[in-house]
């Protein structure tokens, strides 16, 4: 019999397994992140799946924003722990997802040393790609830009994933 550490265990892993599969078929990282930890953790919600959409690579394919795998993370924290339409005045009842955030992104810098898109390319490819370049399109994937993302997408997905459920999230299949 499982306890719940394996049981998290597992769902943090899937969450990396699933992050890292859904950037490589389907790509647009923020929205891959998003569906990598409601699926690990057994929810689902197609507002906040379709929010991510325009904020891949940097948003919009800039390289010139936020990782949207980062972004993405951040808004399913924001999804589980912020705050709601009936608290929109309280301005101290978001800190928890301002906390939870804040983790996340600093545990992302330490490890790719920037948050920014192209700053990230930069240090785990050693140079950027404008995606909006059809020959730079080509260069990105011929340096393996498919392979390096995905994994920052299943690294975050993962890490995302850990802090929800270290922080009192528990999927339905859990209760």
């Amino acid at each position: 019999m499982k306890g719940k550490k394996d049981e998290k265990d597992e769902i943090i892993n899937k969450a990396f397994e699933l992050g890292k599969k859904y950037e490589q078929e389907c790509t647009g990282c923020a929205q891959t992140a998003v569906a990598a930890i409601f699926e690990s953790l057994g929810i689902w919600n197609e507002d906040v799946f379709r929010a991510a959409s325009g904020l891949a690579d940097g948003l919009g394919l800039t390289g010139d924003g936020s990782c949207g795998a980062l972004v993405g993370s951040s808004m399913v924290i924001g999804y589980l722990f912020g705050r709601g339409r009936e608290d929109f005045k309280d301005m101290y009842k978001p800190m928890k997802s301002y906390t939870l955030v804040k983790k996340l992104h600093d545990k992302y810098v330490k490890q790719y040393g920037s948050c920014r898109c192209f700053d990230v390319q930069e240090k785990t490819m050693g140079r950027t790609f404008n995606l909006w370049n059809a020959d730079e399109m080509k260069e990105a994937f011929k340096a393996g830009m498919m392979d390096n993302c995905s994994t920052i997408v299943g690294n975050v997905a993962k890490l995302a994933t850990k802090i929800i459920l270290n922080s009192g999230f528990e999927p339905p299949e859990m209760v």
